[in-house]
């Protein structure tokens, strides 16, 4: 599990409907941010049907979903649950913080 905090960007910069990918420092999992209606969500920029960047699909902002670009799979953003097929687990869900005037995020899996 990683301690240390990943900088996303700076608060204000990623609009809603906006979305960018970071490396956790430690680990070096790529984690997706994403900023749903002022809210900010990070998921594993994995899709779990098939090892695929989630960042590639497309973020529907109205139903703070993400599809994978691959095969259609949608997930949660809020959670990163499944929606559809193919997916049927979830991608992995990390905190976001804001803090000295920035978006943060970690992988926290321990």
């Amino acid at each position: 599990m990683s301690e240390a905090w990943t900088f996303v960007c700076a608060l204000g910069e990623m609009l809603p409907g906006e979305m960018r990918t970071v490396f956790d420092e430690v680990t070096g999992t790529p984690i997706l941010v994403l900023n749903y209606d002022g809210d900010f969500y990070a998921l594993e920029d994995r899709c779990s049907h098939e090892d695929f960047e989630l960042s590639s699909g497309s973020f529907d902002a109205e139903e703070a979903s993400i599809e994978c670009v691959l095969h259609g799979a949608r997930f949660d953003i809020r959670d990163g649950r499944a929606l559809c097929a193919p997916a049927y687990s979830a991608v992995p869900k990390f905190p976001v913080k804001h803090e000295h005037g920035g978006v943060w995020t970690r992988d926290d899996r321990g």
